[in-house]
């Protein structure tokens, strides 16, 4: 295992380290398109023992610019990248949109989550066999049966309940349902203690909500119990406890980093984040 304390310094040695599925395909951060994304992963060779495509998924409280400097540092190094739009309305159906993207972007690929995003794309890449790795970047990795709330409650450290602005509201079937966001003025210290105020305010102005029933549905399959993993674990994390990060890295036997950081990582970290999924690709994709 890694372990890193603070710092924006780039790892380059060591390897151990509800929405329709048509909503997931607005959701290409590469050229604005979804063609534009197959073209620029078809023109970096794609399918032609070249360099993956690296598919991330966004969390809760977060949209796709989460990852604009993991993507600036893939991109330098020549990895296509699409930044899905995450849904946030439950693993199954957000599960659902992210394979349309990668049904979408041929030849290999490297699929990381935060957060949230990591319930997602464990449903999501199993039994895909173009999913080469999984990079969980403080994520959760639930097993069958388990869902994100239970995960987060099995270990004492998490604060998220307190800091949460609920709104109800009235589904079209005449049913209530709430969605969860952050209160902006905790934003920082709960979600971002690490990246500047001025960027954490920004953040906190265009988190996307969460449904609370998204955390309470259960997982019904597990990919990284057959695909290769590595797992980003942040021991300064307020949302999801370090001892439950570090629980799940073991149980999945995963390639794991510890970086002291906020639970918002790939934000703060984003050299570091972007290491670990190129050690992921190059490990995996030949």
């Amino acid at each position: 295992m890694v372990s890193i304390k603070g710092g924006h310094k780039r790892l380059v040695t060591g390897v151990i380290a509800t929405a329709t599925a048509g909503l997931a395909l607005g959701a290409f951060a590469l050229s604005g398109t979804a063609n534009g994304a197959t073209e620029s992963a078809e023109a970096a060779g794609v399918g032609k023992h070249a360099k993956p495509t690296v598919i991330l998924e966004h969390g809760a409280f977060a949209d796709g610019s989460s990852w604009n400097g993991v993507i600036a540092d893939l991109r330098a190094d020549g990895y296509p990248v699409v930044a899905a739009a995450n849904p946030l309305r439950g693993p199954a159906s957000d599960a659902a949109a992210l394979r349309t993207v990668l049904d979408h972007v041929k030849g290999p690929k490297i699929v990381v989550g935060h957060s949230y995003g990591g319930n997602v794309i464990s449903e999501a890449a199993t039994d895909d066999p173009e999913v080469k790795a999984l990079v969980y970047v403080a994520a959760f990795l639930p097993a069958p049966g388990e869902s994100a709330l239970e995960l987060t409650n099995k270990y004492p450290g998490s604060t998220l309940p307190g800091t949460l602005d609920p709104v109800t509201y009235q589904q079209a079937d005449g049913t209530t349902a709430t969605d969860l966001y952050i209160q902006q003025d905790k934003f920082r210290h709960q979600f971002a203690a690490d990246v500047p105020s001025g960027q954490a305010a920004l953040m906190a102005a265009e988190q996307r909500p969460i449904a609370q029933a998204a955390l309470e549905e259960k997982a019904t399959t597990a990919a990284w119990k057959t695909i290769p993993s590595w797992d980003i674990v942040t021991t300064e994390d307020l949302n999801i406890p370090t001892a439950v990060q570090r629980f799940m890295a073991k149980r999945a036997h995963t390639h794991t980093t510890e970086v002291a950081a906020s639970h918002s990582v790939a934000v703060s970290h984003p050299h570091m984040v972007a290491d670990v999924i190129e050690r992921a690709a190059r490990a995996t994709v030949r």
